[in-house]
């Protein structure tokens, strides 16, 4: 199928999408060379550097693959998907399970190595999550992963903060959600006061084996009331 001139705008966002088409459709197969810039630009209608961009995006995405002096060749005829991606599109329940692998540990590591101004940012998200019990399924949620972001800090392990950090959004997503059809919080407006307040203070007495399990026996509670939705 020939290349048909670009609208003018917006180029490289059209030339991406042709070019990933292109390809998904088999023009080019995987292992083929794609024609140098100068002939995409001239089919495309647009400049080398608005291709150069495409294929940026087309190399970020794992489509192809530069190789100094020879071109640029198709590696994959899909889109590689980004963990952000991935963890948008995965079911809650399979976050929820790396979730608990991760924030067990974290909770061990936690109760090892939180330093004072650590313990001063525990009892004040602890605060804030009691505070949020009063409001509304999202402000409550927003107190409780701000809670358990306060024990990954305190773990200050970079990675863990940052995998954590990934998935906030789409806990927060589901948490919201559990609340809302399972209404948990209709009777016990601070569902799991008693769990998080036992985590804080073997956190603060240092006792990792204590933390882990209280934190392991209260997301197990709640992925099984995820299961059951």
């Amino acid at each position: 199928m020939p290349l048909d001139a670009l609208r003018p705008t917006p180029l490289v966002e059209q030339a991406i999408d042709r070019l990933r088409a292109q390809i998904a459709q088999g023009e080019w197969p995987v292992g083929t060379k794609l024609p140098s810039e100068n002939a995409l630009a001239q089919a495309l209608g647009v400049g080398r550097s608005t291709v150069r961009e495409a294929l940026r995006a087309l190399a970020a995405g794992g489509l192809v693959q530069p190789r100094q002096g020879a071109g640029v060749f198709v590696i994959a005829t899909t889109p590689t998907e980004d963990w952000p991606t991935r963890l948008r599109q995965a079911a809650l329940t399979d976050v929820y399970e790396v979730r608990m692998m991760v924030e067990v540990e974290a909770a061990h590591l936690a109760a090892r190595r939180r330093t004072d101004d650590d313990l001063t940012a525990l009892r004040a998200a602890m605060d804030g999550r009691r505070a949020a019990a009063a409001g509304t399924h999202a402000e409550f949620v927003d107190a409780d992963i701000a809670l358990h972001t306060a024990v990954i800090a305190a773990a200050h392990n970079p990675v863990l903060t940052a995998l954590f950090t990934e998935f906030a959004p789409v806990l927060r997503k589901g948490l919201i959600t559990l609340l809302e059809l399972v209404d948990l919080r209709s009777h016990t407006p601070n569902h799991g006061e008693q769990a998080h307040a036992a985590l804080v203070r073997a956190i603060e007495d240092g006792d990792a084996e204590r933390a882990g399990a209280v934190l392991r026996d209260e997301l197990t509670e709640t992925l099984g009331q995820l299961l059951a939705m």
